[in-house]
């Protein structure tokens, strides 16, 4: 049986990996692998730098510049780093920020879910440019469906927007989900659904256009800095214990072991336990005795009175 069991987990087919990991050497559906490879087709002569360290220590040297490039689920930036990104736009650079949900109190930037009364609501994206792709994209797997809430007039424009409808197509809400923001002479571009840059989406229907017409908006005369520090997944084995882990195969030897050193700590540990204590018989003192007696009666030599 246990034979049978390991020859069925190692001949079963692996289950569909849906982490949302956006590391850019992950090619499950949530990795941005092609995303990585394909940007260096669309800006063919744009320079593209992988940062691979926090922003706050990369723009401590002034001399870089270019377009900041962050695609992951969450971004939580610290307050000193963000000034680093504030002062990096305000010198004339861009950021493109791609998450789930942007609240900068200094921009009065809020977002939000939006919500409808739909029991199944159909989620699509569309950019605002008329000079661009503004066709619907619908994306099949579920979204959080963020929008801005709350922004600066004077200082941003919308460039793209949310459209939630229910299985007759019928428009149940809407809300911009992609925005520009001036700071400086540089700008902010603040996207609110980095799901359309994983490889699942970029590689579904025709969605790959509608993230070409949002790339579109990025500078092709600045070098495009590609961060790859803020990211949900590794980009790297970090340990050896992830190594063992990352693997079935050895992950599956590893728990067998540990499995094995329990049952020998178990059983060993109730066999030491229960020692067999060593009983000494009593031994016949009949013959002692009787010499003791004989031994008296000699050395007193009193036969009578004993």
């Amino acid at each position: 049986m246990f034979a049978l069991i390991i020859f069925m987990e190692a001949n079963k087919k692996a289950p569909i990996n849906w982490f949302p990991s956006y590391a850019t050497n992950h090619k499950i559906p949530y990795g941005t692998f092609v995303l990585t490879e394909e940007l260096k087709h669309v800006f063919k002569e744009t320079e593209i730098q992988t940062i691979s360290q926090s922003p706050y220590l990369f723009l401590k040297d002034t001399t870089n510049s270019g377009t900041y490039f962050f695609v992951n689920e969450i971004i939580n930036f610290g307050e000193a780093e963000f000034d680093e990104l504030l002062k990096f736009v305000e010198r004339g650079n861009d950021v493109f920020m791609s998450t789930n949900g942007v609240n900068i109190k200094k921009f009065n930037l809020k977002t939000k879910e939006l919500a409808s009364n739909v029991f199944k609501e159909h989620s699509f994206y569309k950019l605002l440019n008329k000079n661009l792709d503004s066709n619907e994209y619908a994306f099949d797997r579920k979204t959080y469906n963020f929008v801005f809430s709350k922004m600066d007039v004077s200082k941003t424009t919308a460039l793209g927007k949310l459209i939630i409808k229910n299985s007759d197509s019928i428009q149940e809400a809407e809300g911009v989900n992609f925005i520009k923001h001036r700071y400086g002479k540089g700008q902010f571009y603040f996207h609110t659904f980095p799901e359309a840059f994983t490889n699942y989406n970029l590689l579904k229907d025709n969605n790959h256009q509608y993230v070409a017409s949002v790339l579109s908006y990025l500078n092709e005369s600045k070098p495009i800095l590609y961060d790859t520090y803020y990211k949900t997944g590794k980009e790297k084995i970090t340990s050896p214990m992830h190594y063992i882990l990352s693997s079935d195969n050895l992950r599956w030897a590893y728990f067998t072991a540990l499995i094995g050193v329990l049952f020998f700590v178990v059983f060993k540990g109730k066999r030491t336990q229960r020692i067999i204590p060593v009983i000494t018989p009593l031994k016949n003192q009949t013959l002692a005795f009787t010499r003791t007696i004989a031994n008296m009666y000699y050395e007193k030599s009193e036969h009578k009175s004993i």
